[in-house]
């Protein structure tokens, strides 16, 4: 299964805010197991889905030195699931930046309509036991979900 929510961004201004969409089809591997006569992304996933944006967005802060890590999820609420069809928008908004870690605030719109919103905590790993643990390599920032990021980066 896919578990990156983000097809492209939308808006992205460096350490402030990040807009991605993620366009729902049946074709999601998702919608074979999660209720398939009644295609849902749940609240689980459109968390997610902002958890992604606001790394990438939290992790672009710092050229993607860091690892970041999502460390918890302060307050969450959803009107509604999104459903096989719609285009999902993911918004976030940096409230801080720190050397232990970040917060955003997040939104999900449908047809410019929100549906949910969240406020989501990053941890950054200390750098010399993540050294220790994990080498150089950043495992969260690589992948498919590296090929993303590039697509924010000025040429």
């Amino acid at each position: 299964m896919r578990w990156i929510w983000i097809d492209r961004f939308l808006e992205f201004r460096r350490g402030e805010l990040a807009r991605t969409v993620k366009q729902l089809s049946l074709a999601e591997d998702l919608f074979a197991h999660h209720f398939p006569d009644y295609p849902v992304m749940p609240a689980t996933l459109l968390l997610e889905g902002l958890a992604q944006t606001g790394g990438i967005l939290v992790g672009e802060v710092n050229d993607f030195r860091e690892k970041v890590i999502l460390a918890k999820i302060t307050k969450a609420r959803f009107q509604r699931e999104a459903l096989a069809g719609e285009a999902v928008v993911f918004e976030t908004t940096v409230q801080y930046v720190r050397p232990e870690g970040a917060c955003v605030a997040g939104r999900v719109l449908i047809d410019d309509v929100l549906i949910g919103e969240a406020e989501i905590t990053f941890a950054h790993l200390d750098q010399s036991r993540s050294q220790q643990v994990f080498g150089d390599r950043n495992f969260v920032f690589s992948g498919e979900l590296k090929t993303l990021l590039e697509s924010v980066r000025p040429s």
